[in-house]
């Protein structure tokens, strides 16, 4: 571990800032898809959420009381072009400009995310990701953040989680715009990557001060559940659906043969597509939850490979097997095949049920483990050679869970949702003693990707 290594959270715009009728904001996908029956668990919306969007002040003191080195939020694009183009709404860029300012007044670096999933409904009803045209409308949008906040900001996600935005909500239908249609989600797919590719570029124009910019990935190490043959086959094609399908024109390779056969269709690319898909980035954020453990499903829908739980496992409170080792499988794998410069551990948390005591305190004991399980597994990768450059814990904050409602919480600080009182978690005191003490043991000739005993 360098002495440069940047320990964080994260936190995504539509699960925390609420406000969501504030000062000129647009609809997003997510306010529509809230209000379908059933969509969401308990009816829940994000229309108050962790009202962040007025109590920023208090999470900023939040960030500082943790010892963070970095935050990762993300801008809404509804709340700075409310119709997806056109004129930005000043108000909205103002927001994000106080936060910046404020962050940067309290030694914590920004690290920001330009689309989490909250697309304006105004570009959904002109047909949003399906059409090539949203790919171009995302990278106007990225110029108008980038030329905003470019003179402050040095570090920038395109897209968060392509696979949640392509194969969940359009393939599978349980996320926003709820759709389940595999053209659509293909071509969906084409031109998320696309927009990153075109939003890469358009950052870098705007920006005032040099912008690393990279893309944010949720990989998985994909096993089959038993040596038969048609589970290994599953096994291969999960982590094509999942991994290389994103991974693989990112980094030049276009998109995998195997899985254009899968799913029965090329993706609508045009000329110079590819090249645009594969400009060059400064670094891969990886968003690490679970492995998949897989078997044939010939019957479901593709990629023909059905997650089945692992006998015995811990599981969080999302039903999610923990496996710590998974992260470090990840890790040294997107090194060795794909070499990107840099590797930031983007996400990276557990839901629990939590309990507070009649003191108020929340012990969320199991977090907290794994939490250090996860860090150790980190430091192990660069124990081999991986060029891991900061960890991000998910999340800062308890916050709208998308379609499991608020049941679910993630946060290192718990918030009561009719009180917005915000309390934080042993596991928030103790990612601050593990930041505390992995900086106390890193000296000033600390050689690079140096593990202290990890792994």
């Amino acid at each position: 571990m360098s002495r440069d290594f940047i320990w964080g959270v994260a936190t995504s715009a539509y699960q925390i800032e609420g406000a969501t009728q504030a000062d000129g904001r647009g609809l997003s996908i997510w306010d529509t898809f809230c209000r379908v029956p059933g969509a969401v668990d308990n009816g829940d919306t994000g229309d108050v959420a962790c009202d962040h969007y007025r109590r920023w002040p208090e999470d900023v003191a939040l960030l500082r009381r943790l010892g963070v080195d970095a935050y990762r939020f993300s801008v809404a694009w509804p709340r700075i072009l409310p119709d997806g183009g056109g004129r930005p709404n000043l108000a909205g860029l103002s927001f994000y400009d106080r936060l910046v300012d404020a962050l940067l007044e309290a030694g914590i670096r920004p690290f920001v995310t330009l689309y989490h999933w909250d697309l304006p409904q105004a570009v959904q009803d002109r047909g949003g990701w399906p059409q090539r045209r949203t790919a171009g409308m995302f990278a106007d949008y990225a110029s108008v953040v980038a030329g905003a906040l470019g003179d402050r900001v040095g570090d920038w996600s395109t897209i968060n989680e392509p696979l949640c935005v392509a194969w969940i909500g359009h393939l599978e239908g349980r996320m926003a715009p709820g759709e389940r249609d595999l053209a659509r989600a293909v071509q969906a797919s084409h031109h998320l990557l696309l927009g990153h590719g075109l939003a890469t570029q358009a950052i870098r124009a705007a920006a005032a001060r040099p912008a690393a910019v990279g893309i944010v990935c949720n990989l998985s190490p994909c096993e089959p559940a038993t040596d038969g043959a048609a589970d290994r086959s599953a096994a291969v094609r999960a982590d094509g659906h999942v991994n290389r399908w994103w991974l693989d024109p990112v980094f030049g390779r276009g998109y995998p043969v195997d899985m254009v056969e899968t799913y029965g269709m090329e993706p609508p690319v045009r000329g110079a597509d590819l090249a645009h898909i594969a400009t060059p980035t400064d670094f891969l954020g990886v968003n690490y939850y679970f492995r998949q453990v897989v078997v044939a499903d010939p019957g479901g829908p593709p990629p023909y490979a059905r997650q089945v739980p692992v006998a015995g496992s811990m599981q969080t409170g999302m039903g999610w097997e923990v496996y710590p080792a998974g992260l470090t499988q990840v890790l040294v794998r997107v090194n060795d095949e794909y070499g990107p410069g840099r590797i930031f551990v983007t996400e990276s948390g557990a839901a629990w049920p939590d309990e507070v005591t009649p003191t108020g305190e929340i012990e969320d004991k199991e977090r907290t483990g794994y939490l250090e399980q996860h860090i150790e597994a980190c430091l192990a990768a660069t124990a081999r050679g991986v060029p891991v450059a900061g960890y991000f814990a998910w999340s800062l904050l308890d916050n709208f869970e998308w379609a499991y409602g608020y049941e679910k919480r993630f946060g290192l600080v718990h918030v009561d949702y009719a009180t917005q009182r915000r309390t934080v978690k042993a596991s928030g005191y103790r990612y601050a003693e593990l930041i505390r003490a992995r900086r106390s043991r890193v000296g000033p000739e600390a050689p690079p990707h140096h593990s202290d005993g990890a792994g």
